[in-house]
Parts: structure tokens; C-alpha cells; sequence
């Protein structure tokens, strides 16, 4: 009787050994990105993890073994964006075109901060997945005693897959006497992904307490035609005796935790009396957290 269970539990451990080796060859790879303390980046299939540390299989080096106690942190690779085996990263500035808003929210602790112009700052942090405030404050202004500054939460909503909608508000103000403020309270609904997109915003603005009965309109997209580059275009429609229009398109060049806008503001008047392709459009936004 005791053979008979030393050989059961001998071949019950041998199967289990047999099944593990089987899950191992039939799972599907993973491709991981780990960082370590001195700011390497390694990319590689993921082998394994021992006390040694873990095991990649990088293209340009073979297999590495990095240890644990070098690793800042690591995280798994979403197939989904490996375009012709090479890996982009995820759009680090999707909740933004210039300077009006898609219907993307930063995710819970994600916070980014953007400056336009070298003046105009603003930082924007993920309260939850949906809910984002931001604020900011233009340079210029705050030497020379009447501080400009703004807030803009916005809360945003998956509708499907493709569908997202949210609602926000810009508000300014300055420390000028007899200067109550001004805004705009808007509604938005973005459809596509976070690499490409179009955006529709309405929004009644106002100033010093008073409600414009007319709508704001902005129409907005964005394609990523590369690993790092972007189209982005932002167009106003602003209510003044029939609607005054102002349009842009630029360049969005991206890194996995920066981007640089390079845009022109243009209509006919701006082609007519200041320059033909437009004023000029320049920031840069620097993501944090997750």
C-alpha cells in the first residue's frame, strides 16, 4: 500500500511538472519594459523572475538578467500597440489638442503640466479615471501685480467603444478691480481612440456674470501618422453679430512622457493683414505619474 501511494504521488508531481511545461510553451509571450535606478530602459520578451532577478530577451543584447535590486519599476506591453513589431507608446497628451479639451480624462494619479508660449502655464491632475482639474496662470501678468490665472475641471464618460462625452469648465479671473471673471461652461463628445480622434464642443460663454445666448462651437481632431508625430487641428466659431472663425493645424511630436506642439493660427484676416500661413502656435506638455 505504501508503494502504491510513493508511486501515485511521484507521478502525480511528474504531471503537474508536465502540465506547468505545457502552459509555459502554449502561453502567449510577453513583452515587458523594465527601468531600473539609474534610468535604463530594457524591452524584451519576458522569460522568467528569480531571486537573481528577471530574465528578458532583448533584441540587441540576447537574454538579460536584471536584478531585482537595480529595478525601479517594470510593466507588460499591450500587443495591441506593437505596429509591425515595433512598439508605440500610448498617446501621453490624449485629453488635450492645443488648447480645448477632448473627451479623455487622465487617469486616476496621472498629472501632466503644459506651457504655451514660455507664459501661459497650467497643470491638470487624474482626481479619478473620469474626473480631471487642472489650473494655471499666465506669467506675465503675475509680475506686474494683476495676476492672471484659471481652473478647468472636466469630467468625462465612455458612451461605447468608439463614443466619449464629458463636460467641463474653463474659468478666469484677474486681480483687477471691478473684474468679476470669465468663462465658458461646454459639453463635448469625442469619437475615435486616442491616437485618432474628433472632437465636437458647444459651450455658452460668459463674462462678469453675464450668460452669452449664443454658443461657442469647436471642432477639433487628431492623427498619429507616426511612432512620434501627430496632425493636430483646433477650430473656434465664436458668436460676434454671425459666427468669427479661427482655425489651426500643426505637428504634435511625441515622446512616452512629452510633447511639442507646432501649430499656425489662421483665418482670412489673419491671412490677409498679419502673415499668409498663420501666427505661429508653440507648447509643451510633460506627463507625471502613472
Amino acid at each position: 500500500m505504501l508503494c502504491i501511494t510513493l508511486w501515485l504521488s511521484s507521478a502525480t508531481a511528474v504531471l503537474a511538472q508536465q502540465t506547468d511545461s505545457i502552459q509555459a510553451q502554449t502561453s502567449p509571450p510577453q513583452r515587458w519594459i523594465v527601468e531600473t535606478n539609474d534610468g535604463s530602459v530594457f524591452q524584451g520578451t519576458y522569460l522568467g523572475q528569480s531571486e537573481a532577478g528577471i530574465r528578458l530577451l532583448t533584441e540587441s543584447a540576447g537574454e538579460i538578467t536584471i536584478p531585482m535590486s537595480a529595478v525601479k519599476n517594470f510593466r507588460i506591453l499591450d500587443e495591441r500597440n506593437f505596429r509591425n513589431g515595433v512598439y508605440w507608446f500610448e498617446n501621453p497628451n490624449a485629453t488635450r489638442y492645443l488648447f480645448s479639451p477632448s473627451a479623455y480624462s487622465l487617469r486616476k494619479g496621472e498629472a501632466y503640466y503644459q506651457n504655451t508660449y514660455l507664459v501661459l502655464n497650467s497643470f491638470n491632475y487624474g482626481v479619478t479615471d473620469r474626473f480631471t482639474i487642472g489650473a494655471g496662470f499666465e506669467l506675465i501678468s503675475t509680475f506686474s501685480g494683476e495676476p492672471i490665472f484659471f481652473i478647468t475641471p472636466k469630467y468625462t464618460f465612455p458612451i461605447s467603444e468608439n463614443w466619449n462625452a464629458g463636460a467641463g469648465v474653463l474659468y478666469a479671473n484677474a486681480a483687477i478691480e471691478d473684474f468679476s471673471g470669465l468663462g465658458i461652461g461646454y459639453g463635448i463628445v469625442t469619437y475615435g481612440n486616442r491616437d485618432n480622434n474628433v472632437t465636437l464642443g458647444v459651450g455658452f460663454g460668459y463674462v462678469d456674470d453675464e450668460v452669452s445666448g449664443e454658443p461657442v462651437i469647436n471642432l477639433s481632431g487628431m492623427k498619429r501618422v507616426g511612432r512620434k508625430v501627430a496632425l493636430v487641428t483646433e477650430n473656434w466659431f465664436v458668436p460676434a453679430g454671425g459666427y468669427y472663425g479661427v482655425y489651426s493645424y500643426g505637428l504634435r511630436f511625441m515622446g512616452e512622457r512629452i510633447t511639442v506642439d507646432f501649430a499656425f493660427l489662421n483665418n482670412p484676416d489673419i491671412a490677409s493683414e498679419v502673415v499668409f500661413i498663420g501666427v505661429p502656435y508653440l507648447d509643451f506638455v510633460v506627463k507625471f505619474g502613472k
